[in-house]
C-alpha cells in the first residue's frame, strides 16, 4: 500500500493540512433577532473547508494536489470524501476515524450582500497529530499548505517541508495557542481582517500589521479585507489589490479561493502582485455563486475576467 501511494504521490505538487467540512447553507432576506425565527428563501449543501476548499482551486486549476486531514466514517464524513473525489484531489493520507463525528457548518447567508453568519462543529474525531505527519511520501512537491486549525500538526508539517525545500503557505484565519508559533514556520501568510485585528487592534493601520505579520518570520504577508480588497507586503514593498467588482451571492470560501489562487501563482513563479491579482479575481468569481465550492472558476474564465475588467 505504502509503495503504491508512493509512487502515486509523485505526482503531487501542493499538499494541504487542515480543515475539511460539509456545509448546509440558508440563505435569507435578513438575520433575525435572538429568539426569533425567519424563513429561509434557499438550501444548499455542500463541502467546504479552507485547506480542502484551497486545494479543490488548485485542481480545478490544472494543479496535482493531495489532503490531509481528520474525518470520521459518519455521514458527513462519507460526504467530505466523496467531495474530494470528485474534484481530483488525492485523499490517500486523509486519516478516517471511525465512531466519531466529522466538521459540519450551518451558514446563514444574507441576499443581497452575500454576508454570512457562520455557525460550526467541529465534530468529535480527533485532530490530527504531529506523529500522524509524513511528507516523505510527496517526492514532488513544492509547497506545503496549512489552514492552523491542527496547530501542532501543522506545525510539524511545516518543519517537515522546510527541510524538503518546500515553500510552506499559512491560512492564518483565526488566532489561536500556537498561531503565531506556526507563522514563525512560514515562507507565506494569508491573514484575515480578524487575524489581524486580533494580532495588533482593530484601529492598527495595515502596514503596520503586515510588518509585524513579516517580523514573525514569513517572506510575504497578506491581509484580506473582502470587499476593501487585499494588502501584502514583501520583496516589493507595500501592495494594494482592489477587489474585483461582481454581483456577489455568497461569499463562503471566498477567502479559501484566494489562497488557492494566490498558490497557483507562485507556482507559476509569479511575483506578489500578480498572485494578488489572480487571487481576487478567482475570490470575486467564486462568490457570484452559493457556497464554497460551486463558484470555483477554472483557469480560462479568470484570465477572460481579467482581461475584461482590465484592473
Amino acid at each position: 500500500m505504502l509503495e503504491t501511494s508512493s509512487v502515486h504521490s509523485e505526482k503531487v505538487l501542493v499538499v494541504g493540512l487542515g480543515q475539511a467540512c460539509l456545509d448546509h447553507l440558508g440563505t435569507l432576506d435578513a438575520y433575525p433577532r435572538e429568539d426569533g425565527k425567519c424563513e429561509l428563501s434557499g438550501f444548499y449543501i455542500q463541502c467546504g473547508g479552507p485547506a480542502s476548499t484551497a486545494l479543490v482551486t488548485l485542481a480545478r486549476l490544472g494543479v496535482k494536489t493531495s489532503f490531509l486531514g481528520s474525518i470520521s466514517d459518519d455521514a458527513v464524513g462519507v460526504e467530505i470524501t466523496k467531495g474530494l473525489k470528485k474534484e481530483k484531489v488525492d485523499d490517500t493520507f486523509l486519516k478516517i476515524s471511525a465512531g466519531y463525528t466529522s466538521q459540519f457548518a450551518f451558514i446563514a447567508v444574507t441576499e443581497g450582500t452575500g454576508n454570512r453568519t457562520v455557525f460550526w462543529h467541529r465534530g468529535s474525531v480527533p485532530h490530527l497529530k504531529p506523529g500522524d505527519v509524513d511528507l516523505s511520501v510527496f517526492t514532488g512537491a513544492k509547497i506545503l499548505h496549512v489552514d492552523g486549525l491542527m496547530v501542532e500538526a501543522a506545525q510539524e508539517a511545516a518543519r517537515q517541508a522546510k527541510a524538503r525545500g518546500m515553500k510552506v503557505i499559512m491560512d492564518a484565519g483565526t488566532m489561536r495557542a500556537g498561531s503565531l508559533e506556526l507563522v514563525a514556520l512560514v515562507d507565506v501568510v494569508i491573514s484575515s481582517q480578524r487575524f489581524a485585528e486580533s494580532l495588533a487592534g482593530k484601529s492598527a493601520p495595515v502596514e503596520k500589521i503586515l510588518y509585524m505579520l513579516r517580523e514573525l518570520g514569513p517572506e510575504e504577508a497578506v491581509i484580506t479585507l473582502g470587499p476593501k480588497g487585499s494588502w501584502g507586503r514583501g520583496g516589493q514593498g507595500v501592495i494594494f489589490q482592489r477587489a474585483f467588482p461582481v454581483e456577489v451571492k455568497d461569499t463562503t470560501g471566498a477567502g479559501d479561493v484566494y489562497h488557492g489562487a494566490y498558490i497557483y501563482g507562485l507556482l507559476q513563479g509569479w511575483k506578489m502582485r500578480e498572485c494578488m491579482r489572480f487571487a481576487s479575481a478567482a475570490s470575486a468569481l467564486k462568490s457570484r455563486e452559493m457556497g464554497a465550492r460551486k463558484g470555483i472558476p477554472r483557469l480560462g474564465p479568470i484570465l477572460e475576467f481579467m482581461n475584461m475588467t482590465g484592473m
